[in-house]
């Protein structure tokens, strides 16, 4: 029958009536999924799952599921901002793409300091940059011990975002979020958890059962078991981290360490 080449389409749970390009949205027991789909990219954000993921969340957070959860396909969680948002340059130049990025990137952190439902983060490989810094957004992080958070805004002349630079220290600490943000360290699952950013680590082999069968007991929970964020503080250090980040993007130091990264990548 026509269509039927599209098994991951066919296969999603009812309650999936809207279709993405670059996600897989689904909704059963409960429990709307959110999964990251470029796994030959690594899950790598473009300018086009940026404003899927911002109506994705729009959607769960009006559906009638109790929790929402984000994931990715394949080996990686998340690699990032795909660096080719940054090679095309509109007609307004260099200034234009980085206001425009910035306002996009705004949008998205504010759709997760509002979001209305629990938001649990099921890290399923390798996070890194902006996938990492919105953890402190999410209320449970559970993640495979083969998973690993690094935020190299340094080495790309960046800054950190999503509301990270004041939540890190919160949970963290100031020196253990120093070394992640200013510094690069890379942790494994299990330092993550130690410093507080994962809430729990599970075997690969029996992670996705595992967290699958914790996620269905949750989703039976009443709706308004939500710790109440400070949201007025968080829209704040969201403004100043966006305008802080376009700054860092109009630098000469990024422009160089972005032409480098795709150099190197053009060697390999």
């Amino acid at each position: 029958r026509p269509g039927s080449k599209a098994p991951a389409v066919a296969a999603q749970p009812t309650g999936s009536t809207k279709g993405f390009q670059t996600l897989l949205v689904s909704t059963e027991d409960n429990i709307t999924t959110i999964r990251l789909n470029r796994p030959e990219k690594k899950n790598a954000i473009t300018v086009e799952m940026y404003n899927e993921l911002i109506e994705a969340l729009d959607l769960a957070g009006k559906d009638s599921s109790v929790i929402t959860v984000i994931t990715g396909s394949g080996d990686y969680y998340c690699s990032g901002n795909d660096l080719n948002n940054f090679t095309k340059i509109p007609e307004g130049g260099v200034e234009k793409m980085a206001k425009d990025a910035g306002e996009l990137l705004k949008r998205y952190v504010k759709v997760y300091i509002d979001f209305p439902k629990p938001l649990i983060g099921v890290i399923n490989g390798p996070a890194v940059g902006v996938s990492v810094t919105l953890l402190g957004l999410f209320d449970v992080v559970y993640a495979t011990e083969k998973a690993t958070f690094h935020t190299p805004f340094s080495q790309l002349g960046q800054s950190p975002e999503g509301c990270s630079s004041y939540l890190f220290p919160k949970i963290m600490g100031a020196a253990k979020a120093s070394e992640m943000l200013l510094f690069n360290k890379k942790l494994t699952a299990a330092q993550a958890c130690e410093v507080g950013l994962v809430t729990e680590v599970f075997p690969e082999s029996s992670f996705q059962s595992e967290v699958w069968t914790r996620l269905k007991a949750y989703a039976k929970l009443p709706k308004n078991l939500i710790r109440a964020v400070e949201k007025e503080k968080l829209h704040a250090v969201n403004d100043a981290e966006v305008e802080r980040l376009v700054e860092r993007w109009l630098s000469d130091e990024c422009m160089q360490a972005i032409m480098s990264f795709f150099q190197a990548k053009s060697k390999l």
